[in-house]
């Protein structure tokens, strides 16, 4: 199901962010946990020695993103960080291609840059006017913007994105084409958000709306000559029981209807010099976009172009010149690859992790062609990468100094086989002064989603518990992206068995290594994890203590209360076949769980909603389990951990 942080559907937190809450949820697995697994008291450290990873330094750990291109070769990017307390910070800052001349942009307040304008003397994005996202191009000289903007576009219910035409004459900007609500302040009507085309000269004259039947629009791309965007429109989830997507090509005079996709679908581009558009989609009953389509841009039928693909494309785009990058996912690491006659071609990877989704590229015609990449591996924070012949090398370092002051244990890649005989990777974390044949305490942490995955990445929250002196296996259980479309689909209607049987033998699997103490186990899950946590604890009593955040434990109502679309757990009807979504709900099976357990959940959370926690809960705690509900009030929420997926 669609419920992890991914590239597929956007949300605002699978993972805990970094703030106050973060140090939070650590400090809840201290006091769950750490009673169970008694520790000898370490011994004083030189004042000079390392310290393992902490929730602290998670918080204030610096990482950064590549985001765009100007067309004389300058990298923007944006350095992530956070504090003790309060929120996610941001700096943009730009870079040359040999890393020098860093600088960091003193911008207005809220403004956020999406790319570079055409002279690369100002940068385009969203800025906040009367609480509505809007369309504004501020210029930039020796790295400070303008008081105002040069071009502000003001349309009744701001922006949701913008891109330039190759030629950086016009933009398209995707916004709701409805009149302001003037009662949006005190209730919400619920209906599908509108989605339609506005297209706008880069001086903010001659603005119109293009094809205005077209009311989902999810993604566009322009063509070579500007005069059209091919544009792919998604089935609204309020009303709908199934997904299925479209493709139009657009222009200011008429629509052309290209295909219909009946499923989910993500990505756009031009490709084969414009007499092909490509895409990504999926056969499986799962609905995760999953291999490369292409369809005719005149019209047809859409063809899968990578049907043996035993890897998972995440993300699809096109450049000016014509070429379609894909990034795609290959177990626990990924590459990004040259779509290009009806193949992928590999280009770029990280051999120490991964490359993090597509490049950053100039969006205009006859510029030149560099490009940037964000690369992560477990001992760095991620940064901006360039090409050098054939490999890439970093051009920015953020995260280094800090972490040159930790010990961090041994993070690898690991793979076994479960009892039912799945062959199975995952990655195993170990703390700081790991001793081979040592047995320690052990958690396995899988991910949310399902449809994603754990990569060889730093990840902070498998780090910090690791630092407490523990062995942490995230496991790649089957409806995890990166291992090809049967084991992606192996998840539908099979999450409580399957995957269930997947996870827990990650668990016997630390143990037949010698490095999982058998009477110090714990399980930690949030989000789809959330739910292989509930219901765990209903179906074994190995483990010594649990956390799940944000879980599901109750499929029936959660199919229909989520912000998004979730029958790609399993479309049957739940007034038709109840029984059906009882038989994987934790909450149905509560009397047997014996296991002491942690709830977290957030106050706010569309995405799992918190009743799934609270319900839960209070079954538990009325039957006199050891269990603790604890949730983020609405005011943390964009904080933390949000719509947690």
């Amino acid at each position: 199901m669609n419920l992890a942080l991914s590239t597929y559907k956007t949300q605002t937190g699978d993972s805990m962010l970094r703030n106050s809450a973060t140090l939070g949820c650590l400090a809840a697995i201290l006091s769950i946990a750490t009673p169970a697994f008694p520790q000898p008291a370490p011994a004083t450290p030189p004042a000079t020695a390392k310290h393992a990873f902490t929730a602290k330094d998670w918080a204030t750990l610096r990482s950064t993103n590549a985001a765009a291109v100007s067309p004389d070769g300058t990298i923007l990017y944006t350095v992530t960080f956070g504090a003790e307390k309060g929120p996610t910070h941001h700096e943009w800052w730009t870079i040359a291609p040999d890393g020098s001349h860093a600088t960091k942009l003193d911008l207005k307040d809220d403004f956020t840059p999406l790319g570079f304008t055409r002279d690369g003397h100002a940068l385009y994005g969203g800025w906040p006017v009367k609480n509505l996202n809007q369309f504004a191009i501020f210029p930039i000289k020796d790295g400070k913007a303008a008081p105002v903007p040069s071009t502000l576009v003001l349309l009744p219910r701001g922006i949701q994105s913008a891109a330039p035409s190759p030629q950086g004459t016009r933009f398209a900007i995707i916004a709701d084409p409805g009149p302001p609500d003037a009662l949006a302040d005190m209730r919400h009507v619920a209906e599908p958000d509108e989605s339609s085309l506005y297209v706008v000269n880069t001086d903010g004259t001659g603005g119109s709306w293009w094809c205005a039947g077209l009311k989902f629009i999810g993604q566009i791309a322009w063509s070579s000559d500007a005069g059209s965007l091919a544009v792919m429109s998604h089935l609204p989830h309020i009303g709908n029981h199934r997904e299925s997507a479209a493709i139009d090509v657009c222009s200011a005079t008429d629509t052309r209807h290209v295909t219909d996709i009946p499923n989910s679908a993500a990505g756009l581009a031009w490709a084969e010099g414009g007499k092909q558009i490509a895409f990504l989609s999926t056969k499986s009953d799962v609905l995760t976009p999953e291999h490369v389509w292409s369809v005719p841009s005149a019209g047809g039928v859409a063809e899968d172009r990578t049907p043996h693909l035993q890897a998972t494309a995440v993300a699809l785009a096109g450049d000016p010149q014509g070429r379609v990058w894909v990034s795609v996912g290959h177990g626990v690491q990924s590459d990004v690859e040259e779509f290009r006659d009806g193949a992928l071609t590999p280009l770029y990877r990280w051999p120490e992790g991964v490359v993090d989704g597509l490049p950053a590229m100039s969006e205009y015609e006859r510029a030149g062609g560099q490009i940037a990449f964000t690369v992560a591996d477990p001992r760095h924070a991620s940064n901006v990468a360039v090409p050098d012949s054939q490999e890439l090398r970093k051009i920015t370092h953020e995260g280094d100094e800090q972490l040159a002051k930790v010990d961090l244990g041994p993070v690898r890649a690991v793979h076994w086989s479960s009892k039912q005989g799945t062959a199975l990777e995952g990655i195993a974390t170990f703390p700081a002064g790991y001793v081979e044949g040592q047995k320690y305490p052990f958690l396995v942490l899988p991910h949310g989603g399902p449809e994603s995955n754990d990569e060889l990445r730093m990840d902070p929250l498998a780090r910090a518990i690791a630092g407490l002196g523990y062995v942490v296996i995230q496991p790649e259980y089957r409806g995890s992206t990166g291992y090809g479309a049967e084991f992606l689909a192996a998840i539908y209607q099979h999450f409580g068995d399957r995957a269930y049987r997947d996870v827990d033998s990650a668990t016997d699997y630390a143990i037949a290594q010698g490095w999982a103490d058998p009477n110090r186990l714990a399980i930690f899950g949030w989000s789809a994890g959330g739910f292989m946590t509930s219901w765990t604890v209903t179906q074994t009593n190995r483990y010594k203590a649990t956390i799940e955040g944000a879980g599901i434990t109750d499929w029936e109502p959660f199919l229909w209360t989520s912000d998004v679309d979730q029958f790609d757990y399993d479309a049957r009807w739940t007034d038709e076949d109840p029984e059906a979504f009882r038989k994987f709900s934790a909450v149905a099976y509560a009397k047997n769980v014996t296991t002491p357990l942690l709830i977290l959940h957030g106050e706010a959370d569309q995405r799992v909603p918190t009743f799934q926690g609270t319900e839960f809960f209070q079954i538990l705690r009325a039957r006199g389990k050891t269990v603790r509900l604890v949730t983020i009030p609405v005011r943390r929420i964009s904080q933390c951990c949000g719509s947690s997926g």
